[in-house]
C-alpha cells in the first residue's frame, strides 16, 4: 500500500499536523497499514475530519484514514442490529436506518462524524438522559491492534479492551467494524416545544422538570448576558414523529471564504444572540421540524467553521455533577461573559447515566458547551474554565478539548490507570499516539 504526505487541519482550524497517510479500503489493507506504519512517530486513525482539537492527529506521525471503510455489512430487519464499517458516517447510517423504519440510537451534534469516531469518543446526543451514550448500544467492535491483528471485543469478550476502546480516543487501535443496535422508530421529524428562559434559575427548573420525561432535551444560552439575565436562553424538548416534512440538508448555504479576523466580536454576536432569543415568542411555541434541523442545525451550512477567521476557534465542553450543577455553570458563564468571549454556540443540557468506557465523558449532571474564537486571551480563559470545572467536581470532553492540562485530565478521569493497563497489554511500545495523548501524558511508556 502506498503512502502519501498530507497536512491535516482540525475542524477548529487552530491545529495542523503534517503526516504520512495510508488510505485502506478493506480490513486486510487496514491490517497491513497498521503493520507498515512506523512506530517512531506514532499512528492514529482519522475519519471525516470533524474533531475540533488534536485528538485525531499526530504531527510527524502516521494517519490511518478510515473514510473508505464505508460498507454496511449486515442488517437484521427484526432487531435492528447492524454490522457496519467504521468509516460510515452518522448521516449515511441515518439514511439507511430511516428507510427501514429505524433510527440511530444516539446521534452527535453533527451527522458528518464517522461511526468509528463516534465510538472512539463515546458520543452522546440530545436523548442522553433516557438512552445514554453510543457505547450503551454496541454489541461488539472489531479493533486492529498494534501488532496488526484484528480483535473482537465486547462486554463479555476482551471486556477491558472494549471498555478502553469505547471513548478511548483511538489509542487502543483502529476501530474497523461495529455491531450496533438501532432503535425501532418510524420518524423523520421532531415535535418540539420551545420555552423562552429568563435566567439560569429558570433554566434549571425546566431541565429538572423535563429531563426524565422528554425523549430529547437541549438548551441554548446567551453566553454574553450578565447580572439578572445571566443564563437566559431557549430550552427545547422533543419527541420523534413521522411527518411529510423534507429535510434541508442538501443544497444549503455555504460560507464561501474564511472571514476576516474578529468578525465575530462581542457586538456582532450580541446582535445575533438577541435575534435568536426573540425568534421564540415570550409564551413559547409548539412546532414540528425535520430531524436534521433539530439534531444537526449547523450541518446545513457548509464550512461554517470559516466564520471564525484564520485563527479558528476552540470548543469547550464540560459536565458538572448535579449536586454542583447550578453553581458550577453560573461560575463558568460569569467568566465567559466578563471577558466577552463572543460564544454564540452555547449549549446547556442534562446528562443521565455515566458511560461505561474508561475515558467516557458523560456522567449524571449538566453539560455546558461553548465555542470561543482562538485569540491570545482565549487560552487563559480556557485554563480558568478548566479550573472551575475541576473545583466543581466535573470533567472536560476529550473529543472537543485542545488546551486541558495533564494534571486536570488525570484528576477528572478516575479510570485512567485501568485505561493505561489496557494500553500496556495491547500496545506496549506505544504505536498508537496522538498530539492529544502526548499533551495529556496519557501513556506511561516513551
Amino acid at each position: 500500500m502506498r503512502a502519501r504526505e498530507i497536512r491535516l487541519t482540525s475542524w477548529g482550524h487552530h491545529r495542523h499536523a503534517d503526516m504520512t497517510a495510508y488510505r485502506p479500503e478493506r480490513l486486510p489493507a487496514l491490517r497491513q497499514a497498521v503493520r507498515t506504519a512506523t512506530a517512531d512517530g506514532g499512528s492514529i486513525a482519522y475519519g471525516n475530519g470533524r474533531n475540533y482539537g488534536d485528538l485525531a492527529m499526530r504531527d510527524g506521525g502516521t494517519a490511518l484514514l478510515t473514510r473508505r471503510l464505508d460498507r454496511i455489512i449486515e442488517f437484521d430487519a427484526y432487531t435492528g442490529a447492524t454490522t457496519l464499517e467504521a468509516g460510515v458516517t452518522f448521516s449515511e447510517l441515518h439514511e439507511f436506518a430511516t428507510q427501514r423504519g429505524f433510527l440511530p440510537p444516539v446521534t452527535p451534534g453533527t451527522a458528518f462524524v464517522t461511526i468509528g469516531g463516534g465510538v472512539a469518543s463515546d458520543v452522546h446526543g440530545k436523548n442522553h438522559d433516557l438512552c445514554g451514550t453510543l457505547g450503551a448500544h454496541i454489541d461488539w467492535i472489531d479493533i486492529v491492534v498494534a501488532n496488526g491483528e484484528c480483535v473482537r471485543a465486547s462486554q463479555t469478550e476482551h471486556p477491558e479492551l472494549f471498555a478502553a476502546t469505547v471513548g478511548g480516543c483511538g489509542l487502543t487501535g483502529v476501530i474497523a467494524v461495529v455491531r450496533l443496535r438501532l432503535r425501532r422508530q418510524r420518524a423523520n421529524a421532531v415535535e418540539t416545544r420551545e420555552f423562552r428562559v429568563r435566567d439560569l434559575d429558570h433554566f434549571f427548573e425546566l431541565m429538572a422538570e423535563h429531563r426524565d420525561k422528554a425523549t430529547y432535551t437541549v438548551g441554548w444560552v446567551d453566553a454574553l448576558q450578565r447580572g439578572r439575565k445571566l443564563g437566559r436562553g431557549i430550552y427545547q424538548t422533543g419527541e420523534p414523529v413521522l411527518s411529510d416534512l423534507t429535510g434541508p440538508r442538501h443544497g444549503g448555504p455555504t460560507v464561501p471564504f474564511t472571514f476576516p479576523a474578529r468578525t465575530l466580536n462581542r457586538h456582532s454576536v450580541s446582535l445575533f444572540n438577541e435575534a435568536y432569543f426573540r425568534r421564540v415568542p415570550a409564551p413559547g411555541r409548539h412546532r414540528v421540524i425535520d430531524y436534521d434541523t433539530f439534531h444537526h442545525p449547523l450541518d446545513a451550512i457548509s464550512h461554517w467553521n470559516r466564520l471564525y477567521g484564520r485563527g479558528g476557534f476552540y470548543q469547550f465542553q464540560c459536565v458538572i455533577p448535579d449536586e454542583n450543577g447550578i453553581d458550577g455553570v453560573r461560575a463558568l458563564l460569569e467568566q465567559v461573559a466578563t471577558v466577552g468571549a463572543a460564544s454564540f454556540l452555547a449549549v446547556l443540557k442534562t446528562f443521565g447515566a455515566e458511560g461505561f468506557g474508561h475515558l467516557s465523558f458523560p456522567r449524571p449532571g449538566v453539560t455546558l458547551s461553548l465555542d470561543l474564537p482562538a485569540r491570545p486571551e482565549t487560552r487563559e480563559l480556557m485554563h480558568r474554565l478548566e479550573f472551575t470545572t475541576r473545583d466543581s467536581g466535573g470533567r472536560i470532553y476529550l473529543a472537543k478539548d485542545a488546551t486541558m492540562s495533564a494534571e486536570g485530565f488525570a484528576e477528572m478521569y478516575p479510570r485512567l490507570e485501568r485505561f493505561r493497563s489496557v494500553l500496556a497489554e495491547y500496545d506496549p511500545t506505544g504505536r498508537f499516539e496522538s498530539d492529544m495523548s502526548r499533551r495529556l501524558k496519557i501513556r506511561t511508556v516513551p
